[in-house]
């Protein structure tokens, strides 16, 4: 339930950059990302894509651009975007030139792929004169040979200093307009880079665990990685690396984030997670309720709820007397309440219905409580796992 926050998390300060109109680091709010999984030269699904992931919350959108087809194509799908799209540069420095004439609004460049150094120059000085930023996207399964080979079997060094390394390539051409990332597949080599990167250096992070896996692992992987980096206040954006349903990640990305009072917009779902004493369809209630509350944040971002789905009384109004609105189920009868009191007590159906309305005159309400004490403020977006 939502509640004062105990343990404040104080963010590290950094650098203050813009993809487009979207601000990361300084005291700009994390930010989420996601990563299209098509190909890019397919502008109709492209399009369809960013605005299906813009429709959950996806702040930032990163593409794939490997091919001149796919930077050619930018010119079309940038006008057509409503959030910022920034072009994933790998191998061939020449696509990076291209999409930033496109109309990208900031590059991801993999150094340990761009065999040249001067080709990181090349793509530094057209960055400055369509006044994009830079992300240094170093990887564990990218980092320079002669880096690998100077720190044999020390991932941890291998990411710091490949990072340090290209970071100093474009200060040296007097650009600052940089975002790190350094991840890893092994979520605590990944702590440690990130914690080591952020004593160092002054510009914002992009958290993620790279390649982390099927959804169920891969939140495992990244929720435990991300919250020990978050709790300590590293991280300016994240991406939550799924092989999943892009929609996914930024579902998990916003959890993750109001599960550390990070991001506090959009209504919360508290379900316990049944034992012998329930006696209904406890998952099927909390999925369905969860579609309703999808549906209402989606037709009203401007309001949040707290949720309760409960498989007995038991754990009924005393666990979650703080929520706006709650269900808990009985074989004979269903129990609608708020905070601790019971509003009514209904056969199944007639509960959903009821539980249904009081949802929506929840939502009302907290619209009417959120009006009145701030009129111009708007909370941030809230992704729904569909």
């Amino acid at each position: 339930m939502s509640c004062s926050d105990p343990f404040p998390i104080k963010r590290r300060p950094c650098k203050k950059i813009h993809v487009g109109n979207v601000a990361i680091g300084g005291d700009a709010p994390i930010v989420v990302q996601s990563m299209l999984t098509n190909e890019t030269a397919n502008v109709k699904e492209t399009v369809e894509q960013i605005h299906r992931l813009a429709d959950v919350g996806c702040e930032i959108i990163r593409v794939a651009v490997p091919h001149k087809a796919d930077a050619e194509a930018l010119k079309e799908i940038v006008p057509k975007s409503p959030i910022p799209i920034i072009a994933d540069i790998h191998f061939d420095y020449r696509m990076a030139l291209m999409a930033a004439d496109n109309g990208v609004h900031g590059l991801r460049v993999n150094p340990g792929t761009i065999s040249q150094k001067e080709f990181i120059k090349k793509i530094v000085d057209k960055a400055k004169e369509r006044e994009l930023p830079i992300r240094i996207g170093v990887n564990s399964g990218s980092v320079e040979k002669e880096i690998k080979e100077k720190h044999p079997g020390d991932m941890i060094t291998q990411l710091v200093e490949s990072a340090m390394l290209n970071i100093r390539l474009l200060e040296d051409e007097d650009f600052e307009d940089i975002k790190v990332s350094v991840k890893a597949s092994d979520p605590m080599a990944m702590v440690a880079a990130y914690r080591r990167v952020a004593e160092l250096i002054p510009y914002p992070l992009h958290l993620g665990v790279t390649e982390a896996g099927t959804l169920k692992r891969g939140l495992v992987k990244t929720s435990v990685a991300m919250g020990i980096l978050l709790s300590e206040g590293i991280g300016d954006t994240i991406r939550v690396s799924l092989t999943a349903d892009s929609i996914e990640e930024v579902f998990a990305g916003y959890e993750i984030l109001r599960s550390l009072n990070l991001r506090k917009s959009g209504s919360n779902l508290v379900s316990c997670p049944s034992c012998g004493r329930c006696e209904v369809d406890l998952h099927g209630m909390a999925n369905h309720v969860e579609g309703l509350m999808a549906k209402m944040d989606k037709d009203n971002p401007e309001k949040s709820l707290d949720v309760a789905v409960m498989g007995c009384f038991v754990n009924g109004p005393g666990e979650c007397g703080e929520a706006d609105i709650g269900i808990a189920g009985g074989k004979d009868q269903y129990y609608i309440f708020k905070g601790e009191d019971v509003l009514a007590k209904l056969p199944e159906k007639e509960a959903m219905e009821r539980f249904e309305q009081e949802m929506k005159q929840a939502y009302t309400l907290k619209q009417a409580e959120s009006t009145d004490k701030n009129p111009t403020i708007k909370p941030d977006p809230e992704p729904v796992s569909v």
